[in-house]
């Protein structure tokens, strides 16, 4: 396995990571995803272990905290040390006022709640799962701070940031000498490029490496869509929530991109998602690449 650095920090991490958001499986969406229960988590981590991918994405809200429950669980016994452990939080996750955000209150209760889902005393990279428009970066970065500081986390990172959100944190964590973000979850496939237009250039200017999400378009650049045919029985995109929650494609882009992925898949002997995600490991700024799993085929 390839490693790379975490955007400007000291930290490698595998070219590729495991997502867990098939991991529990609860609610409309993350159903649609997948339904996995410890026993098969447990075999999908030996699946990575053994090809050295050893870098776990989770979130609070994947299957409102069964995934990362779930991960904690199929971790359990393994040398701590040999893991990279990365999750979220800033989305609501409960119905009280302080449920939400990026406050000290809200951070300091989800990365506490975290860890002991995930049963360990610390996290590798935890990100911001979106930017929080009503609390001040300076009391997001400081709170963020002091759990570093506490050594319940590691590194930082944000996700669905846009350039001047990202921008103005790192300028604040530069002013008070705070940790400072270096990973950015961000969105990137062959048919969804909006990265490369300002979080790109913004990545390579600040080092800020990203973590790619749905690396394969939300499911659609697997080589089974395809021109005039129906979509797979097991195609998250049956499901209203899961096509509602996922990065829009137009149908015409999305054929012609596949036409040529195909192509190419013939010619080097690999499949289309292996074309798809090699593409991306090329590109600049990515760091890793994070791939899911319905099941262990």
């Amino acid at each position: 396995m390839e490693h790379r650095y975490l955007g400007a920090s000291g930290f490698r991490v595998p070219a590729l990571s495991l997502g867990t958001g098939t991991f529990g499986g609860q609610g409309e969406l993350f159903s649609a995803w997948g339904q996995t229960d410890v026993a098969e988590a447990r075999r999908l981590i030996d699946v990575c272990l053994e090809a050295g991918l050893t870098m776990f994405d989770s979130a609070d809200v994947y299957s409102k905290g069964a995934a990362e429950s779930i991960l904690g669980e199929a971790i359990k016994g393994r040398p701590r040390d040999q893991l990279i452990i990365s999750t979220k939080a800033t989305f609501r996750f409960g119905p009280g006022e302080n449920e939400v955000g990026s406050s000290r209150y809200h951070l300091t209760a989800a990365v506490d709640a975290a860890l002991k889902r995930l049963g360990t005393d610390y996290i590798d990279l935890f990100q911001l799962h979106g930017f929080d428009a009503r609390t001040p970066v300076e009391e997001t970065l400081s709170t963020l701070n002091d759990l570093v500081r506490a050594g319940k986390l590691r590194y930082l990172g944000v996700s669905n940031f846009s350039g001047w959100q990202l921008m103005k944190s790192l300028a604040a964590a530069e002013r008070y000498g705070w940790s400072r973000y270096v990973a950015n979850q961000t969105y990137y496939s062959l048919i969804g490029r909006d990265y490369e237009w300002e979080l790109m250039p913004l990545a390579a200017d600040q080092g800020v490496g990203a973590v790619v999400w749905s690396p394969l378009g939300w499911g659609r650049l697997t080589g089974k869509i395809r021109r005039g045919q129906p979509l797979p029985e097991t195609s998250r995109l049956h499901a209203k929530a899961s096509i509602e929650a996922g990065p829009p494609v137009q149908d015409e882009l999305l054929f012609r991109v596949v036409d040529v992925l195909e192509e190419i898949a013939k010619e080097t002997g690999k499949t289309i998602p292996q074309v798809a995600l090699n593409w991306l490991l090329q590109r600049p700024t990515v760091s890793t690449v994070v791939i899911g799993a319905r099941n262990e085929e």
